[in-house]
């Protein structure tokens, strides 16, 4: 698999697993210039803006650490702009999922809700 399909694997194994503990996928891939949000899901008190980190076991860098602070103020703008595009009164939370994958077979799931927030920025939802 190249990384494209395996980034896409992880996506659609993270979908599956929002969408069994309740969650609603309102969007996916979302994109504005400078910056993508993976997995938009909701569930009625949340919205959740989610990036989703594939990696092949024993990765020197783990998913979670990949979504350093330029990562995360990247995902926020881009947050603001979905808000702004999609009006509604849930309360945002921003989630990192790692997804473990070895030859197309996914081996393991971490999913940290409320990875991040914006605590230092001058961003208001």
């Amino acid at each position: 698999m190249n990384r494209t399909e395996t980034g896409r694997l992880g996506e659609e194994r993270i979908c599956a697993y929002l969408t069994d503990r309740g969650y609603n996928i309102a969007a996916r891939n979302f994109r504005i210039k400078g910056g993508e949000i993976d997995i938009v899901a909701e569930n009625g008190d949340y919205i959740a803006f989610v990036e989703v980190k594939s990696r092949k076991p024993n990765s020197m860098v783990g998913g979670f650490e990949a979504v350093n602070r330029r990562k995360q103020s990247l995902i926020i703008r881009t947050a603001c702009e979905y808000m702004r595009r999609n009006p509604n009164l849930l309360q945002p939370r921003f989630d990192i999922a790692e997804v473990i994958i070895d030859r197309g077979n996914v081996l393991g799931i971490d999913y940290i809700e409320n990875a991040f927030d914006t605590t230092g920025y001058d961003i208001y939802f």
